[in-house]
């Protein structure tokens, strides 16, 4: 192999290895992780058998919402909370929605919401041992900022049980985590991985 080819090999295998970086840095920083959410406060007035008249008709509960990343912001649209009888949601027992908002990197909020709940069906729940279990959905769509831009918008669904017991609170003293039932990263960073790949592949049998 002459000193000509030599060097044009060296030169093809610095731009692969280069290129690859390049690769593994975008997609790096354009990953995102979804935010955590949790339901921390749950209060239903018309199951609570220690008060007198519970003809209250409200529901009240408190979000924790954390973002997780590192050096990404996230706009949030209004967040709708639906509590029903099952995940299924054959029977709906209240709505909550708490107006959209910005949260900086690394930053957790709790956020109160209020809505009006249907006493009736909320009774209507099988009790076990005076628990009641509703299913929480959340749902929403966010947007990352990325330094001084914005991606496009990613729907977010969690849910969750939450066991309520006679006093119409939630049971578990920790906050209730809602699971994830929506993907967390972006078709692009799906391509940028793949490319990624691709790249690795073809140095390592260049």
């Amino acid at each position: 192999m002459s000193d000509s080819d030599g060097g044009c090999c060296r030169c093809c295998c610095s731009f692969i290895f280069t290129l690859g970086l390049t690769a593994l840095f975008m997609w790096l920083s354009l990953r995102t992780s979804n935010p955590k959410c949790s339901v921390e406060n749950f209060y239903l007035p018309s199951l609570d058998t220690t008060l007198k008249n519970p003809n209250d008709t409200t529901l009240n509960l408190t979000l924790k919402l954390e973002n997780t990343n590192k050096d990404k912001g996230i706009k949030y649209d209004a967040v709708k909370v639906t509590v029903s009888d099952s995940q299924n949601r054959n029977h709906v027992v209240a709505n909550v929605s708490v107006p959209e908002f910005y949260q900086g990197h690394k930053k957790k909020a709790k956020k109160v919401g209020t809505g009006i709940a249907n006493s009736t069906v909320a009774s209507q729940v099988a009790s076990i041992n005076g628990k009641r279990v509703f299913w929480v959905d959340l749902s929403t769509s966010v947007k990352f900022k990325i330094m001084f831009w914005y991606t496009k918008r990613h729907k977010i669904r969690v849910g969750a049980n939450v066991t309520v017991n006679a006093t119409g609170v939630k049971d578990e003293r920790k906050g209730i985590k809602l699971k994830s039932m929506a993907p967390r990263m972006g078709s692009f960073c799906v391509v940028m991985g793949s490319l990624l790949n691709f790249l690795v592949f073809s140095l390592l049998n260049f």
